[in-house]
């Protein structure tokens, strides 16, 4: 029995040494196995805790009194970050850091971000500056280069965009800055869509356009204030040429479809009122010195 006891002691006294051996020493600060295991663990609960914080203060406080979803993420954002910083100060402080040694690695930072983080700093700046100006916000309907989608997500690195297609675009936070963006749900979810339809000159301008009205108020998706219209736009080479001014909220997101179902309903209307849809047209002349060359065979 003794001898198990003296051998369990002498396991933890092992034990205690190997966790106690230096690694690396930094301006009389001891940096230990027993401190690296110390700062892993704190880290992890840290970003656990400070993410399940943040989302306890979105939505069991700030839901209640902001109405804005998005001005609530965003505090909650900032929130999240901002802990995770103090809390990484108080880990090292416990660990026994003396933070003005980190003055060190605060100028190995900045030679690398002069050399190589340049983006990383761009992306997380603009991420900064999206998070309290606001050009976008989660469920905008946006358009950034060949990117058309809505907003998913806004982290402090980069932007998540779902397409149509349900795929996700991961965008980094400086095209947001840098570039020019379409934000279709900036002001409201109300859009205007025009699309082009054409007629016979054969057809009644006035018909056709009381005809097509009819159409875009008995679809549900057609907003009615702002009225629809349709627009006489000019004298094509085979048509007469209108334009489809509709206004939608809920097809923001769908705007192909939302065309395609206005172009079945207004030709099945056609059909029913025998108003004619124009094809190209072209007049062939044939010459006369054509004509006596195939005579002359």
């Amino acid at each position: 029995m003794e001898s198990f006891e003296n051998g369990i002691k002498e396991f933890w006294e092992k034990f205690n040494e190997l966790l106690n051996v230096v690694i690396f020493d930094i301006k009389g600060s001891d940096f230990t196995l027993l401190t690296l295991i110390f700062i892993i663990i704190s880290s992890i609960l840290l970003v656990f805790f400070s993410k399940r914080l943040s989302k306890i203060l979105v939505k069991k406080v700030l839901n209640k009194y902001i109405r804005d979803s998005g001005v609530a993420d965003s505090i909650g954002t900032i929130f999240r970050y901002s802990v995770i910083v103090i809390g990484f100060i108080t880990i090292f402080q416990s660990a026994g850091f003396d933070l003005s040694t980190l003055g060190l690695l605060a100028g190995a930072l900045g030679v690398g971000i002069g050399f190589g983080l340049q983006n990383v700093t761009n992306n997380f700046i603009s991420g900064i500056i999206i998070l309290f100006e606001r050009p976008i916000k989660v469920g905008d309907r946006i358009e950034v280069g060949d990117i058309n989608g809505d907003v998913y997500s806004i982290s402090m690195r980069s932007t998540t965009v779902i397409t149509n297609d349900n795929i996700s675009v991961i965008v980094p936070n400086s095209e947001f800055i840098n570039s020019q963006v379409i934000n279709w749900s900036h002001n409201d979810r109300r859009v205007r869509f025009k699309f082009p339809l054409g007629v016979s000159y054969n057809e009644d301008p006035e018909r056709v356009r009381k005809i097509v009205l009819n159409v875009l108020h008995e679809h549900p998706g057609v907003l009615d204030d702002p009225k629809p219209d349709l627009w006489f736009e000019g004298y094509g080479d085979s048509s007469l040429d209108f334009n489809l001014a509709v206004w939608t909220s809920e097809y923001i997101q769908r705007p192909g479809v939302f065309k395609s179902e206005l172009y079945y309903a207004i030709f099945k209307k056609f059909g029913e009122h025998k108003i004619e849809i124009p094809f190209p047209q072209r007049d062939i002349h044939l010459k006369s010195g054509w004509e006596k060359t195939i005579d002359n065979r």
